[in-house]
């Protein structure tokens, strides 16, 4: 297995802390609100990582959080005259809705900050102690300047870093380039502290949880969308360094960004897409293959052209296996084979390269065409079939698609016999009638 790993800027060789397992983590939303579908890209990735490891081998523990504690679900809160949780909850319901719509399993672990809330304090606490974070006023600052590695992550250096947008100007810290622990509050939720009754902040939170999940840092893998690399990641890492003594993760993977029609998506322009109204209008397998048409570092480029070429490109392994369905039905033949691995190999060997998807592709359309050969044969060998119909399926389950298996009824077997007679007798008026039954049931 190789992955890019962005501390270092290259593909590396994967190698796990142990022999055979995977220890992964994800940075999950901030759930104020419904996700969009750029929230919807690192669910489909980290997801067909996790799964092209499994079929690597290797045993997995995939861990993704919720962030349940922030201004925006306060405000949000405080609008409705409800309690946090209520929208929380909410938005973590859409959440794994989504999720389970993408076909993507739920991870092994997800939670939430404000069920982790007493091992942030102590975390916090043991950096003010160590010298490496300090109080002023109720607010807790880490100092940037105590963690010779900082910007190792982001290719920056600490005096090349100024004041700007993601950095907030406050007086009261050492430098600028310190950032919040914690947060004195008397607005909404909030917890007491040494430091007086507030909330964390977030570049802390994901630290904790990952060594609460994993008993310790580092993990295998950490990853996000590339617009954590920096500060959060950067943050994470430095905290993990004071802290553990270690880089929290030895693979960063960081997955690109997702544009429409060639512009950044963003509420300004009116261009964001929620994630359930595409899933709703297009269908969780055309999401999903949409979402992994380019490879995952790249931006992402969602237009009607994306949309039409990724339906085709479905249509061209959905349609032959829903006939093969039929076909071996028909002859009262079982669809389970044996996977090919000849023409599995090709395909996780692709999958192995960083997630090359473009050429895993191109070997599962190669495995499909020679498929349809056989699908096109007077006699189908109902062996070779469904030999392939197992090795497509399985390099499907890997990417995430979902085609449920066709089993006809004699009710089914009917219809279609009758098809074929109206077809035989060029009655074509009653063919068309029993096709758009045998389309509305699913098998044409």
């Amino acid at each position: 297995m190789k992955l890019y790993n962005s501390l270092h800027n290259k593909i590396e060789e994967f190698k796990p802390i142990v022999e055979g397992k995977v220890s992964m983590y994800a940075c999950g939303p901030t759930v104020y609100n419904y996700p969009h579908i750029g929230n919807a890209r690192p669910i489909v990735i980290f997801d067909t990582l996790k799964k092209t490891f499994e079929a690597s081998g290797y045993e997995v523990k995939y861990v993704s959080n919720f962030t349940d504690v922030d201004d925006k679900i306060i405000n949000k809160a405080q609008e409705e005259g409800v309690n946090e949780d209520a929208i929380s909850d909410r938005y973590i319901d859409a959440y794994n809705a989504d999720r389970a719509a993408l076909h993507a399993n739920l991870p092994d672990a997800t939670p939430r900050v404000t069920e982790t809330m007493d091992a942030i304090i102590a975390f916090i606490k043991d950096l003010v102690d160590t010298g490496f974070a300090y109080e002023i006023d109720g607010d807790v600052y880490f100092r940037v300047n105590k963690v010779d590695a900082y910007g190792k992550l982001s290719s920056q250096k600490i005096e090349d870093l100024v004041v700007g947008a993601r950095i907030d100007e406050n007086d009261k810290k050492e430098s600028p380039l310190d950032f919040t622990l914690w947060k004195q509050t008397d607005k909404g939720i909030k917890w007491d502290s040494p430091w007086g009754q507030g909330r964390p902040g977030w570049h802390t939170e994901c630290v904790v949880m990952i060594s609460n999940e994993f008993g310790g840092t580092p993990i295998d893998i950490h990853g996000g969308g590339m617009d954590l690399k920096f500060p959060h990641h950067e943050n994470e890492m430095a905290q993990s360094c004071a802290h553990d003594h270690s880089g929290l993760a030895n693979y960063w993977v960081h997955n690109g960004m997702v544009n429409i029609d060639g512009e950044k998506m963003s509420k300004s322009l009116g261009n964001v897409i929620w994630a359930r109204d595409f899933i709703e209008k297009l269908g969780g397998n055309l999401v999903r293959w949409v979402l992994l048409s380019a490879h995952y570092r790249a931006p992402l480029n969602i237009s009607e052209e994306t949309i039409d070429t990724a339906r085709k490109e479905l249509d061209k392994v959905s349609n032959p296996l829903k006939q093969a369905y039929v076909k071996l039905s028909l002859a009262g033949a079982s669809s389970k084979g044996e996977v090919i691995d000849a023409e599995f190999g090709p395909f996780i060997e692709a999958m192995q390269d960083d997630l090359n998807t473009e050429n895993a592709f191109m070997s599962l359309f190669d495995t499909v065409k020679r498929f349809n050969q056989n699908l096109r044969q007077r006699e189908i060998d109902v062996d070779v079939v469904a030999n392939h119909i197992e090795t497509i399926q399985k390099m499907l389950y890997v990417l995430g698609i979902e085609i449920a298996p066709i089993v006809l009824s004699d009710e089914d077997k009917h219809l279609y016999q009758k098809w074929n007679e109206a077809k035989a007798n060029k009655d074509f008026d009653v063919a068309d009638n029993y096709r758009q039954q045998l389309q509305e049931k699913g098998i044409l």
